[in-house]
């Protein structure tokens, strides 16, 4: 910068507003481009969407990722994990070895550090009873192992008597009543279910393809910028931790006491279990939370 732009810039007090405008604003961590159900104040919820295809150029109708989100002595460690590439992740070798430890208090600092597992794929909203305006519309959605399980066993009947949907099929597909329910103080999908194979917009090629084309793109969540390197992980999970983690084998009784904020993250997964309340969005959701608390 010359001295003469300087002068010009030191007097244009606009320019000074709105740097400082920027610097106050926090930053967000939503992404319009994901749909949730909108819950009443009993954490209830109803709406119908519709699994869609494969995007073009992805393999699959959906991207599976691991995560991990936990609390230590320097703070929040909230990372994808390695292991979504099939490569090796600092924490899980270090619950590897916490948990061969023999110790019940090595288990529970592995179990309160596991890795979570969330899945993103593309919809369509058919009906959201609270947010009508979403209707008709593609977003991503992003869900954990109860309601994949409820995709497999659509396509994997348990009984002779039904026959296999294939959810993803614009001609052959079905519909997907997501019911969400409060019990025992979790989030509930048990009432959920697909409904008969049904053909999305009354089976229209033209119709379908131009939705098809408006999906989004996968791979970008699983895409190199999305994980670091084992190296940083190392180094992030060093610093969370306050140990050196080559080091690490057995927990002592101070690493083993259950801090607040992690009892909140373990209430946010819905405890040690990936059966109870393991939606990835939820817990997803509590930790950008955080990090934007920073």
């Amino acid at each position: 910068m010359s001295f003469n732009d300087m002068k010009k810039r030191s007097s244009n007090t606009d320019f000074l507003k709105t740097k400082l405008e920027e610097m106050n604003d926090k930053k967000s961590y939503k992404d319009d481009r994901f749909w949730r159900p909108q819950l009443d104040e009993a954490s209830n919820g109803f709406a119908i969407i519709r699994f869609l295809p494969a995007s073009n150029g992805a393999e699959l109708p959906w991207v599976r990722v691991w995560n991990h989100g936990f609390q230590g002595p320097g703070g929040w460690y909230i990372e994808n994990s390695l292991t979504t590439r099939g490569e090796k992740d600092p924490v899980s070798e270090l619950n590897s070895r916490l948990w061969n430890s023999g110790t019940e208090k090595g288990k529970d600092v592995a179990r309160k550090q596991k890795r979570r597992l969330t899945y993103i794929t593309n919809i369509m909203v058919l009906s959201d009873p609270k947010n009508p305006e979403n209707e008709g519309k593609v977003f991503l959605y992003k869900f954990g192992k109860k309601i994949f399980d409820k995709i497999m066993e659509s396509m994997n009947p348990e009984f002779e008597d039904e026959s296999p949907v294939n959810p993803f099929d614009f001609w052959a597909g079905a519909n997907f009543r997501l019911k969400v329910r409060k019990v025992a103080g979790f989030i509930n999908y048990d009432k959920s279910k697909f409904d008969s194979s049904t053909e999305l917009l009354d089976g229209e090629d033209d119709k379908l393809e131009d939705l098809w084309k408006t999906q989004y793109d996968l791979n970008e969540f699983v895409a190199d910028d999305q994980f670091k390197t084992y190296d940083e992980l190392k180094d992030r999970l060093q610093t969370v931790l306050g140990k050196d983690v080559d080091t690490t084998i057995a927990p002592t009784a101070e690493d083993a006491d259950v801090s607040d904020g992690t009892a909140k993250a373990e209430e946010a997964f819905g405890g040690s279990s990936d059966t109870t309340k393991d939606e990835g969005e939820d817990a997803l959701s509590y930790f950008e939370k955080l990090a934007s608390e920073d």
